[in-house]
């Protein structure tokens, strides 16, 4: 969904918002509250082990949500969203169905707008 190198890996969590880099890169920790910890899949890490991926629409939907900033087109097109990737592969019915359980007027705003912006 994003065309270029990641930077940062941003991590939702119920404990306390945090930030850190090493050898590996920049990881951050945003809080939500603990009804917003929802749509992951589990993968599969080495020593048997999974770790919970969100899935893209809700990683989307996080990113609206932890950075109110995205709220005008300039902004949304600022992030270069791939745009093939957004009319192909993004499950609309799954990301309306997330984007209800926030229970944000200002998120179903900057979605309304990401529509609009990348004609969804």
């Amino acid at each position: 969904m994003i065309p270029e190198a990641v930077v940062q890996i941003t991590s939702v969590t119920s404990l306390k918002t945090t930030s850190f880099a090493n050898d590996f890169g920049e990881y951050s920790y945003k809080n939500v509250k603990e009804n917003l910890l929802f749509g992951y899949e589990l993968k599969p890490m080495a020593d048997n082990r999974t770790i919970q991926f969100a899935t893209p629409e809700k990683a989307l939907l996080d990113l609206l949500y932890l950075y109110p900033f995205y709220d005008s087109q300039q902004e949304l097109e600022e992030l270069r969203l791939d745009e093939d990737y957004l009319h192909d592969n993004l499950n609309m019915d799954s990301l309306a169905k997330y984007c209800a359980r926030f229970k944000s007027k200002a998120l179903n705003h900057r979605v309304k707008l990401l529509f609009k912006t990348y004609d969804l």
